[in-house]
């Protein structure tokens, strides 16, 4: 088993220029002595032959989801499976197969059925000894996806980053939903199994379960980031996804975008991100011989990182006691931390303006601000 799984280093894609096909051979081109063959719908039959005589694993991701004739999903789904499966029938040493289907298999609309025709040829493979398994994905979203093709998701995203309306036909359905780099993950694992005869059905975890509403709720808060600057619990890993994968459909002309800058006569701020999970993130650009600061916190905390220039952070018990100073320089990259009940300020004591990347434990509240004012220095 083990020489066999060495052996495993010509992998054949089918679908190669589709959704999957991209994120999986991004993932192949990455693993040492792995030879990827490519071939796409559009190509012709002998070189697909060609490939599938010396694959020692094809992952069939090739597909028709949304034809302009019903019959192209017998022809692109049904048809080109057993075509496949037809011609690793002929070969003495049979590789693995494996084919991405849908949950729509069990489903009795026309790409329901022709998936379910290609799984069967699959569980033919299987039987005549060929090593055959199954995905049956529900909709899969992630980077490369096609707006009004792969899924909803695809569709939202590219509408919603370009300002266009979307359409919900039914607020509350839910559709399940699993995060392309899962897909990929669970077809590469497959290359360090074993390889035995017959067919099985596989599936990939975890699944969202998330009504139309709720997504397109996710999706506008995320849009809206970039304008109010909260940022949503990101340590829930969907969100996490889907937050990438609407990132991957901005404009290549909007990446970036303008902070509110506030300024005065000390210079500039502006805040970068905020959130009830993390606080606060901004960062400020002070003139020299300008002081910020001198006040005091009872709860909320800081750290205060010099990004360019000189400056001088002075600290002093709310109760009494000395002047403490640390002086800092960019270069540094050092870390300040702003304790609870110490009055401080922050001088730029250099020639140039001063850079500081500020993070405070709470977003502040004008109604709650725990920032009382205190001078450092007594005059």
């Amino acid at each position: 088993m083990d020489s066999e799984k060495r052996e495993m280093k010509t992998i054949l894609v089918t679908g190669s220029d589709g959704f999957m096909g991209r994120n999986l051979i991004e993932a192949l081109d990455r693993i040492p002595d792995m030879t990827v063959l490519k071939f796409d719908i559009a190509g012709n039959q002998e070189s697909l032959y060609a490939h599938l005589d010396t694959a020692d694993v094809v992952f069939h991701l090739a597909g028709v989801n949304r034809p302009e004739r019903e019959e192209e999903f017998i022809e692109g789904n049904a048809d080109l499976t057993k075509c496949i499966v037809g011609r690793l029938l002929k070969r003495e040493k049979k590789p693995m197969l494996v084919m991405s289907s849908s949950i729509q298999a069990a489903q009795d609309n026309p790409y329901g059925r022709s998936k379910r025709i290609a799984e069967e040829a699959l569980e033919e493979y299987g039987a005549a000894g060929g090593n055959a398994v199954i995905f049956r994905l529900p909709n899969v979203f992630g980077k490369w996806s096609r707006p009004n093709y792969n899924s909803a998701v695809a569709t939202f995203c590219h509408n919603i980053a370009r300002g266009l309306d979307i359409t919900i036909s039914d607020p509350k359905r839910i559709v399940e939903l699993v995060y392309i780099d899962d897909v990929v993950k669970a077809f590469i694992g497959l290359l360090h199994e074993p390889i035995y005869p017959g067919a099985r059905q596989c599936s990939v975890s975890p699944v969202k379960s998330i009504t139309l509403k709720e997504l397109v709720d996710e999706l506008f808060r995320i849009r809206d980031i970039r304008t109010e600057l909260f940022l949503p619990d990101i340590n829930d890993r969907f969100r996490r996804a889907l937050n990438a994968t609407y990132l991957s459909f901005l404009p290549e002309n909007s990446f970036g975008y303008q902070l509110l800058k506030r300024e005065d006569q000390r210079g500039s701020l502006a805040e970068l991100l905020k959130s009830p999970h993390f606080g606060q993130i901004f960062v400020s650009r002070t003139k020299p011989g300008f002081v910020r600061g001198n006040h005091y916190h009872n709860t909320k905390v800081e750290k205060f990182c010099v990004l360019e220039g000189e400056a001088i952070i002075r600290f002093r018990h709310i109760a009494g006691g000395d002047v403490l100073p640390y002086h800092v320089k960019g270069e540094e990259f050092r870390v300040v931390d702003i304790p609870p009940g110490y009055t401080h300020s922050i001088e730029n004591v250099g020639t140039s303006d001063l850079v500081v990347l500020f993070w405070s434990s709470e977003v502040f509240d004008p109604n709650v601000p725990d920032t009382y004012a205190l001078p450092v220095i007594k005059q």
